[in-house]
C-alpha cells in the first residue's frame, strides 16, 4: 500500500516537532498558505504567523503556494510596517490614539500599499531571510541565508544579499517556461507521488513529458 504525506498533518515528522506543515497552523485570514509548505523552527514552529509574519495590521494578505520549504527566522515584514514619509517627521503620532489620532488618521490612512506579498509554488527560503512588503516570488525560486527581498524575484532564480538580487538562473528561459506550463505542483498527489524521484531529481524535458503524457501542460 502507497502511503502519501496528508497535508493536514499538524506535524508530519513524528519525532520532528521543530518542523510542521504551515497551512494546518494558519488561523488568520490575511495568510493563505497551499498544501505541504512547511516551516522549521526549533523553537517556536508553531508561531509562525504571529512570529515570523511581522505588522500585518492592514488589509494587505501573505500568500503562500505549495510545496515550499521555509527555514528558521524567515520573517515577511508586512505593509503595516510602513511610516509616513511626506512631511518632516516618520513619527506614527496616530497610532498612539487620542488627540494625535483625531489629527493624523488621515495621513496614516494615506501611505500607499504596495499590495498584498506573493509567493509562489516550489519556493526555498534560507535561514535568516527577511521577505518586505508587496514582494511576488516566483515558482521554483531559492532565497539565500540572510537574503532581505526588496524587489520581486523571477521564477526559478537564485537571490541573495541585502538588498537581494538574482546570482543565477537554475534554468534556461526555455526550461523555465517548460517548468512553469507543466506546473507539477498541481498535479494529482497520486501522480505526484509515482514520479517524486523524477520531480527531484529529473530535467524540464522530463517533467514536461509527464505533463503532456497527462493531459497537464497549461496552455
Amino acid at each position: 500500500m502507497t502511503v502519501i504525506p496528508d497535508p493536514s498533518q499538524r506535524f508530519p515528522l513524528p519525532h520532528a516537532p521543530r518542523t510542521v506543515f504551515l497551512k494546518p497552523h494558519v488561523t488568520s485570514p490575511n495568510i493563505e498558505v497551499g498544501d505541504y509548505s512547511y516551516f522549521d523552527d526549533p523553537v517556536a514552529a508553531t508561531a509562525f504567523e504571529t512570529d515570523n509574519v511581522l505588522y500585518a495590521f492592514g488589509p494587505e494578505k501573505l500568500i503562500i503556494g505549495k510545496y515550499c520549504a521555509i527555514a528558521s527566522n524567515t520573517r515577511f515584514i508586512m505593509a503595516g510596517a510602513n511610516h509616513p514619509t511626506a512631511g518632516v517627521s516618520t513619527f506614527p503620532f496616530t497610532i498612539f490614539g487620542g488627540a494625535w489620532a483625531e489629527q493624523t488618521m488621515d495621513i496614516i490612512t494615506s501611505i500607499p500599499s504596495k499590495g498584498d506579498t506573493v509567493v509562489g509554488n516550489d519556493v526555498w527560503f534560507g535561514y535568516n531571510s527577511l521577505i518586505m512588503p508587496g514582494v511576488r516570488i516566483g515558482d521554483g525560486a531559492i532565497i539565500a541565508t540572510g537574503a532581505v527581498v526588496t524587489a520581486d524575484v523571477p521564477p526559478y532564480a537564485i537571490v541573495g544579499g541585502n538588498p537581494a538580487q538574482v546570482v543565477k538562473q537554475r534554468f534556461s528561459d526555455a526550461e523555465v517556461a517548460q517548468l512553469l506550463r507543466a506546473a507539477w505542483w498541481n498535479w494529482p498527489v497520486e501522480l505526484i507521488t509515482e514520479n517524486v524521484r523524477i520531480i527531484m531529481g529529473g530535467t524540464p524535458a522530463e517533467i514536461e513529458r509527464i505533463a503532456l503524457h497527462n493531459g497537464l501542460m497549461a496552455d
